[in-house]
């Protein structure tokens, strides 16, 4: 019979997988993954895990909107996409401690697959070289999750803290090659995509390491890192077209922003204004909110009444997940949704560990600021799977194991 850790690893495997390829198997996956290390666990255990009761308690409070939500078929999706909220939070308290061969794997495997996506993007500029210049109006390469280049930026971003966290239990000189290849090409292909979140994550967390390992008596190394990112930037404008052409459209939009656009073909113009009207939205409806399934019907006749020449098309959620809490379930599911998020903060320490997680935290954060994260299924995932489990590495020092 397989042992729990053994279990947890093949799940591992299939999210890394379903995330590139097949929804219906990220979900089974995940399932089975919370399953497998509570299966043994009595419920009432469970109400010991505070994180895990906030997080009960704030998708509740989405549930609870039914009552007052008209299109009760979008309340179903919100809800649906919030359930993994309910299984991995409770599952890293009892996950399994994984060997040093089991974190290679889990290192090595879901660096090829990742790698595999990048090489999917990748063919399209092979088969199709003008696909350069579709960057001059803001379109992205496909990619590995289909149409959603933002969350499998982030997820590179993500696998590459991991991979630097885990270097040092690496068990032979080959792994280490092949883990430094893979993060290797994958920073080259997140600069290749460009994607501005993906981008800006990675370039904060080399920000944050290099400053760490300064503090940590290992000044050039810092300083070789924090040096990198700006020559990063320039070597990508200069040599790298898809990265020129994203840079030249940020440029594009500020120049518009500046000049007063609000036709809303302009993402971060865009995000701005829909900042505005969620704002709007919440000061009507503080203690409820307008119910989640009903958010994008308030958002349109919001835009109606401030942006009107907006077309219906480019019509946004709030790109800010705390503001969609609050827009769709009221002020206090907000401030519980922020206590959730805060509270895997508590029991930081002043080690390695401490810091590779609060950089996972600190990038997911960042994400809950300027994207709707947890709207889709594919965010929920990235989002969870990443802080569960550096959140498993940082519960080691916690528990006294080395």
């Amino acid at each position: 019979m397989l042992e729990k850790s053994n279990i947890a690893v093949i799940c591992i495997f299939g999210m890394f997988a379903g995330f590139l390829l097949s929804r219906v198997m990220l979900s089974i996956t995940v399932f089975l993954f919370g399953i497998n290390a509570i299966r043994d666990i009595p419920p009432r255990q469970w109400l010991r895990n505070k994180w895990w009761l906030l997080g009960v308690a704030w998708v509740a409070c989405y549930a609870l909107t039914w009552f007052w939500s008209v299109d009760k078929h979008n309340w179903d999706i919100r809800w649906q996409t919030k359930l993994p909220v309910l299984i991995l939070p409770l599952a890293v308290s009892y996950m399994p401690r994984f060997s040093a061969k089991q974190l290679q794997f889990i290192t090595i495997s879901g660096g090829l697959l990742l790698l595999g996506g990048a090489f999917y993007s990748m063919s399209f500029l092979l088969t199709d070289p003008d696909a350069i210049y579709q960057y001059k109006f803001s379109v992205i390469l496909p990619t590995l999750p289909k149409n959603d280049h933002v969350r499998a930026s982030l997820a590179i971003a993500l696998f590459v803290i991991w991979s630097i966290y885990t270097w040092p239990s690496l068990q032979s000189t080959k792994a280490k090659w092949l883990v430094g290849t893979c993060v290797g090409l994958l920073v080259v292909f997140m600069h290749v995509l460009a994607v501005k979140s993906g981008l800006l994550s990675l370039y904060l967390f080399l920000t944050g390491w290099g400053l760490y390992m300064a503090i940590a008596k290992k000044k050039l190394i810092g300083l070789i890192i924090i040096i990198a990112i700006p020559l990063a930037v320039i070597f990508g404008i200069k040599y790298i077209p898809t990265f020129r052409e994203r840079a030249a459209y940020i440029d594009f939009t500020y120049f518009m922003f500046t000049h007063g656009d609000k036709s809303g073909n302009y993402g971060d113009i865009n995000r701005l204004m829909s900042y505005k009207i969620a704002v709007n939205l919440i000061k009507e409806h503080p203690l409820t909110g307008v119910g989640t399934g009903d958010m994008m019907t308030a958002m349109d006749k919001g835009y109606e009444q401030l942006y009107p020449e907006v077309p219906q098309s480019a019509v946004l959620l709030p790109h800010n997940q705390f503001l969609i809490v609050a827009l769709g379930c009221g002020i206090p599911a907000m401030l519980l949704f922020i206590a959730w998020v805060f509270m895997p903060l508590a029991k930081l320490r002043r080690d390695r560990r401490s810091f590779f997680f609060f950089m996972v935290w600190l990038v997911l954060f960042l994400q809950l600021m300027i994207e709707p994260v947890l709207e889709v299924q594919i965010g929920v995932f990235v989002y969870l799977f990443f802080l569960v489990l550096q959140k498993q590495e940082l519960q080691l020092t916690a528990d006294g194991r080395s």
